[in-house]
């Protein structure tokens, strides 16, 4: 059964956190595809609306637009009512295509069209998980850094040399903003908030959100392995699935051989071939990852944080974490509490 939601302006509070100086509205421009993803989509029109909502200012005016005019169904089956049709768009400040699922190959000549239109009226383009691909088929990512959803990744980076595919959570570069879909449109939008308004506002949206931090454009998508390697390894697959769960007190080689079943050598050899790595190497970067993690996302203190990733002290795990990240754990903390250094424009 189809719902239909439609669209609300955006409120405005008396007792606001923030009190931004009065200008005009950022205009921002949503495409939505048929079978749009809709977490997607909330995940990233929401923190405009909260925007609005903290400071009790128009900040940002958002326009729900559609190929035709017509109203468009989520692949949840959410039936969305739009404002207008893509030859009605006007003025927009920044355009975000959001994607379909899956993204659709054929049939988007006129929109491909409209985008390289919307190029040459100076508006900034994002592209929120597989709506990067037709940014990409208008041309308007060569020569930037782009992501996408892990699932197209490869297609991606196949099909358009031209763009620095990357596997990055988003990626901003210039006046062009793509995300990898899902809830990462949230830490994107997030991000150019910060960027206009700073990033107490943006931390405030958090808050409101329920978000424990806001992920960077540094954060890496995780891609299951199953994917990355495919279905015919299933003893690989098991004993990468030993070691994540075994990072407190690490497993041997010769015992995760066993408990595969295999040789130790025919273990190493599938390492090799499909993960290029040794189990061991790969094994220390899973604990690394973890404590990266827990380092950027606990409270946890250093020497717990290197228990929890089976180090036996504080001194070996910031060795080792420096070693393997060219930081330590103390550095990367206080990297933390600074805002991204990262700076683009946003006209």
């Amino acid at each position: 059964m189809s719902h239909v939601f439609n669209h609300q302006p955006a409120e405005s509070a008396g007792n606001s956190l923030l009190q931004p100086p009065n200008h005009r509205a950022h205009r921002t421009g949503f495409l939505l595809l048929p079978n749009f993803s809709l977490i997607a989509f909330s995940s990233a029109i929401e923190p405009l609306r909260m925007a609005n909502l903290i400071t009790g200012e128009s900040l940002y005016e958002h326009s729900l637009i559609s190929h035709d005019g017509k109203a468009v169904a989520s692949s949840a089956g959410v039936i969305t009512e739009v404002d207008c049709g893509i030859r009605d768009a006007i003025n927009i400040d920044t355009l975000f295509v959001v994607g379909a699922s899956p993204v659709a190959r054929t049939g988007n000549e006129n929109i491909i069209a409209w985008l390289r239109q919307q190029k040459q009226n100076k508006a900034a383009l994002g592209g929120i998980g597989t709506g990067s691909y037709l940014l990409a088929c208008a041309g308007v990512l060569d020569g930037c850094r782009a992501t996408i959803h892990w699932w197209d990744y490869e297609n991606l980076r196949d099909e358009f040399p031209l763009i620095r595919v990357t596997n990055n959570l988003f990626e901003v570069d210039g006046q062009r903003y793509t995300c990898s879909g899902g809830t990462a449109a949230m830490d994107m939008m997030l991000f150019l908030i910060g960027q206009r308004h700073g990033m107490e506002l943006a931390a405030s949206i958090s808050e409101q959100f329920v978000c424990e931090r806001i992920r960077t454009a540094k954060d890496p998508q995780r891609v299951p392995l199953q994917h990355r390697i495919g279905a015919r390894q299933p003893k690989l697959v098991e004993a990468v699935t030993l070691m994540e769960s075994n990072i407190e007190e690490p497993l041997s080689t010769d015992d995760i051989a066993f408990h595969v079943g295999l040789s130790r050598r025919h273990l190493e050899r599938l390492f090799k071939k499909h993960l290029q790595a040794v189990p061991s190497r790969f094994y220390f970067n899973i604990r690394m990852e973890k404590a990266r993690r827990l380092l950027r996302e606990s409270d946890k203190s250093i020497l717990q944080v290197g228990l929890a990733c089976g180090f036996t002290s504080a001194s070996h795990f910031s060795t080792a974490y420096k070693n393997h990240y060219g930081q330590t754990p103390r550095e990367e903390r206080k990297a933390l509490e600074a805002p991204d250094s990262l700076h683009i424009t946003l006209e």
